[in-house]
């Protein structure tokens, strides 16, 4: 059964946010025979986001409304979620998508990522397609091992490849995010021989008692000097910390005051992001509230 029409027309008007993710840790215990590393992480969002609408396209095909520059439409991943999503369903409604872009492409922040999980979780509702949240999970991970953590949207406590999640409650607080000018690639670094990769696991009660680290830092780090650049001159005024593989490096502040300080400050050298973390995802807030 569909969403009553009224319902669904006026849910196409919505603009959809897709937030950035956090890495508050990230710990590489193994690794399975297929290649994917075994981690142990916290995920928690920000409220840093691009953002989505949706339009009725009447032929059945998946459109972009704009290509993202160095991505061809068919490899984006926004596309690539829609045309899952109707090859599972056998949906039959097109779509055009409009992404504003604000999440830094390859910073670790999880932008590709969050846009197709926002895509699967609207479409859902817009074609009437009444798809678990399990399932879209389950589809999302084809995508990507980030997404199903935007489709979750609850901060979280992740293992396996970062799929399997436990809900966290955790402080909300500022953030003050570097975007050094490099791209990382997280290929490169989750094949590199230097790379950890038998971490000792640890508990919930580890992480809150400050063991926070990044595996993958010491990799990074080596091979991108900007990116440890960027950390140093963070540790000034807080621990810094890469979120997933980077190259983005943040740092958590109690004080608004602080925050700001440090990002007008570290703003007259770097790319420099100011926002809040929070556990409810934007995307979910904005369902909640539906």
């Amino acid at each position: 059964m569909g969403l009553p029409t009224n319902t669904a027309e006026s849910l196409w008007l919505y603009r959809w946010p897709a937030p950035a993710k956090l890495n508050l840790m990230l710990r590489i215990i193994g690794r399975r025979e297929d290649g994917y590393h075994l981690l142990q992480t916290v995920f928690q969002f920000v409220e840093l986001s691009d953002w989505i609408r949706f339009e009725p396209e009447q032929s059945g095909q998946v459109l972009l409304k704009k290509e993202i520059p160095g991505v061809a439409a068919q490899s984006d991943l926004t596309v690539r979620a829609a045309t899952i999503l109707k090859r599972y369903t056998g949906c039959s409604s097109g779509v055009i998508i409009d992404v504003e872009k604000n999440i830094p492409m390859g910073g670790g922040l999880g932008g590709g990522s969050s846009d197709a999980a926002t895509v699967l979780v609207v479409l859902n509702k817009l074609w009437g397609l009444e798809l678990s949240q399990e399932k879209l999970m389950e589809l999302g991970i084809e995508l990507g091992a980030d997404v199903p953590i935007f489709i979750y949207g609850h901060a979280s406590w992740g293992e396996g490849v970062g799929e399997k999640l436990t809900k966290v409650s955790l402080p909300e607080c500022w953030v003050v995010i570097i975007k050094p000018d490099c791209h990382v690639n997280t290929k490169e670094i989750f094949c590199s021989e230097y790379l950890t990769r038998n971490s000792k696991s640890i508990t919930m009660c580890d992480f809150i008692a400050g063991i926070q680290d990044n595996d993958c830092m010491p990799v990074v780090t080596n091979r991108y000097p900007i990116v440890k650049d960027a950390m140093s001159d963070l540790s000034a005024y807080t621990r810094p910390k890469l979120t997933g593989t980077g190259a983005c490096v943040f740092g958590e502040f109690l004080s608004e005051y602080d925050a700001r300080i440090a990002h007008e400050l570290l703003g007259k050298k770097w790319t420099v992001f100011l926002t809040k973390s929070v556990n409810n995802s934007g995307l979910s807030s904005l369902l909640d509230a539906i």
